[in-house]
């Protein structure tokens, strides 16, 4: 019992979007419906449902506030309701035809990348010590070094520096690398900067 419905409100407060869900699927703007940049004008209408009771409730709720597509209301969703993704079971042909379109398309789906791709990122980034790829000259270098000694931390900002840091120390592994952490992070580290 962890699903909710909710609304988007328009300024005036009527609302413009129903919706079920679960997790933070309230605040998602992967869709058509984008949710309001203002917090305050998304509510929850009910908490704590069955999904078949969320199911029930954002039926309910397009039915007695309409739809603008059909001219019979004010929301601009484009369906009744009821519907979704949840628990859905794609065939074997199906999930087939997906893992086709999209191998070798992405890394963050888990999909390896070919050993000649992977060469080539390897390369590209030799030699540069930033996520830019670009080697910086000791000109450039210094300015950003004088720019960050001029900062100036309010006093709270820095009280919660030191509150994340409490009970950490340095760790170097001689090469260069450090990290700050409570414990070694792993064999070859040493405690202190350099």
């Amino acid at each position: 019992m962890h699903y909710y419905t909710y609304a988007y409100l328009r300024e005036d407060k009527t609302p413009y979007y129903i919706g079920k869900g679960k997790g933070d699927r309230i605040n998602s703007k992967q869709r058509s419906i984008k949710p309001p940049k203002d917090k305050s004008r998304i509510i929850y209408l009910k908490q704590n449902l069955t999904e078949a009771e969320a199911f029930k409730h954002e039926i309910y709720m397009i039915a007695v506030l309409g739809r603008i597509d059909l001219g019979i209301g004010i929301l601009h969703n484009m369906t009744d309701g009821g519907e979704g993704l949840s628990g859905t079971i794609r065939s074997e042909e199906t999930r087939r035809k997906i893992s086709v379109a999209t191998k070798g398309n992405t890394y963050c789906l888990g999909i390896t990348r070919s050993e000649e791709t992977r060469k080539r990122m390897s390369e590209a980034k030799k030699g540069n010590n930033n996520c830019l790829g670009r080697i910086l000259s000791k000109e450039h270098k210094k300015k950003i070094s004088d720019a960050l000694k001029e900062r100036q931390f309010s006093e709270d900002h820095r009280r919660k520096i030191g509150e994340v840091n409490k009970g950490t120390k340095w760790w170097n592994d001689g090469c260069g690398n450090r990290k700050r952490m409570i414990e070694c992070p792993g064999d070859g580290w040493k405690p202190g900067i350099k």
